[in-house]
C-alpha cells in the first residue's frame, strides 16, 4: 500500500511540478519544427508518452538513455504520411559496445515537403514555378548505465534545413536520464532537448525548438502470456504552454500488442492507436508496427516501423 501511495505521489508530481516552473510561453518562435515529430509508429500508438519507455532504437530520438536496455544490435526504419504529401523518414542503429560501457547509436531524419507551387501579386493563378523544402538531421548518442538502475545518455545533432537555394545548418544536443525504481516496472525520466545555438537563415536568427520532458511508465499486468504498460508524459517547450501525453501498451505473448493513447493540451492533437507484431526468424527479431493519429479538423496520418534485432 505504501509503495503504490508513492508511485501515485511520483506520477503527481512530475505532472504538477511544470505548471509553477513556467509561467509564459513564446508560442511560435522556434525554428527546425522537424525536430518535434515524432519517429516510431509504436510511439504514435501510445499517444507519444514513450519517453521512460525507450527500449528500441527509436531512443536516439526519444531518450538516448533508454539505449541501455537495449541488448542486441538493433536497425529501425520509419515512414510517415503527413496531409499536404508531405513525407517524413527516419532510420536509427542501436548498437551495445561493451569495451566502451555503454550504447552508441545513429539516427537520420529527413522531413520533404515536396514541390509547392511558387506564387506572385501579379499572377492570379500562380508563376507556374515551383520550389521545395527539405529538412534534414544527422544525430550519434551515447549511453551507459551509471548503476544497475540509474542510467544517462546523450545526442549531439547535425541539422541542415533546405529551402529552394537557401540552407541553414546548425547543431544541437539532447540530454536524458532513465530511472529504475524496481517496483512494478515504475520508471522515470526526464530529457532536455534540442539545446544549441540559434540557427541562421538568410539574414534572420531563430531558435531551436528546445523543450524539457519527463514521463513515468508502469506495468499494469506483467505474467507469462499477457503484458501492459501504462506510460504518461509532459513537456515544456520553449515555444508553447505545457503539453501531456498518456498511453497504455497491451503484449500478448510477446507476439502481438495493441497499443492507445491521448495528447493533451495540444493545437491539433487527439486520440492515437497502433498495434504491432514481433517475430523471431533466423535467431533475429523482426518489429513490424503501425500507428494512426487523429488530428481533429486536420487529417490523421499513418506511420510505419519496421525494426531488426540482430
Amino acid at each position: 500500500m505504501r509503495k503504490s501511495l508513492v508511485l501515485i505521489t511520483a506520477i503527481v508530481f512530475l505532472l504538477v511540478a511544470p505548471r509553477f516552473a513556467w509561467s509564459q510561453a513564446k508560442v511560435a518562435t522556434a525554428g527546425a519544427q522537424f525536430l518535434e515529430l515524432g519517429v516510431s509508429a509504436r510511439a504514435i500508438g501510445m499517444g507519444d508518452a514513450f519517453l521512460a519507455t525507450s527500449d528500441d532504437a527509436s531512443a536516439v530520438y526519444y531518450n538516448p538513455a533508454g539505449l541501455t536496455q537495449i541488448a542486441n544490435r538493433e536497425v529501425m526504419f520509419t515512414h510517415v504520411s503527413y496531409l499536404a504529401d508531405i513525407n517524413y523518414d527516419f532510420a536509427a542503429l542501436a548498437y551495445p559496445a561493451t569495451k566502451f560501457g555503454g550504447t552508441w547509436g545513429v539516427g537520420f531524419y529527413m522531413l520533404n515537403a515536396g514541390d509547392m507551387d511558387m506564387t506572385h501579386p501579379e499572377h492570379t493563378y500562380g508563376s507556374g514555378q515551383t520550389f521545395t523544402a527539405k529538412d534534414y538531421a544527422l544525430s550519434l548518442s551515447y549511453a551507459r548505465n551509471l548503476t544497475d538502475r540509474f542510467s544517462v545518455g546523450g545526442t549531439l545533432k547535425l541539422i541542415d534545413e533546405l529551402l529552394d537555394t537557401e540552407r541553414s545548418i546548425g547543431w544541437a544536443a539532447d540530454m536524458g536520464t532513465l530511472y529504475n525504481t524496481g517496483f512494478r516496472g515504475f520508471k522515470i525520466a526526464m530529457v532536455v532537448s534540442n539545446f544549441g545555438p540559434d540557427l541562421k537563415f538568410i539574414e534572420e536568427d531563430c531558435p531551436l525548438p528546445m523543450n524539457f520532458k519527463f514521463g513515468a511508465a508502469f506495468d499494469i499486468i506483467r505474467n507469462a502470456d499477457h503484458k501492459a504498460i501504462f506510460c504518461v508524459e509532459g513537456s515544456h517547450p520553449n515555444d508553447n504552454m505545457e503539453k501531456f501525453n498518456a498511453g497504455v501498451e497491451y503484449w500478448f505473448r510477446d507476439m502481438f500488442s495493441v497499443r492507445f493513447g491521448d495528447h493533451f493540451e495540444y493545437d491539433a492533437g487527439g486520440i492515437s492507436a497502433g498495434v504491432g507484431l514481433r517475430l523471431s526468424v533466423s535467431g533475429r527479431k523482426l518489429n513490424f508496427d503501425y500507428g494512426y493519429h487523429d488530428m481533429g479538423l486536420l487529417e490523421g496520418f499513418h506511420r510505419f516501423s519496421v525494426g531488426v534485432s540482430f
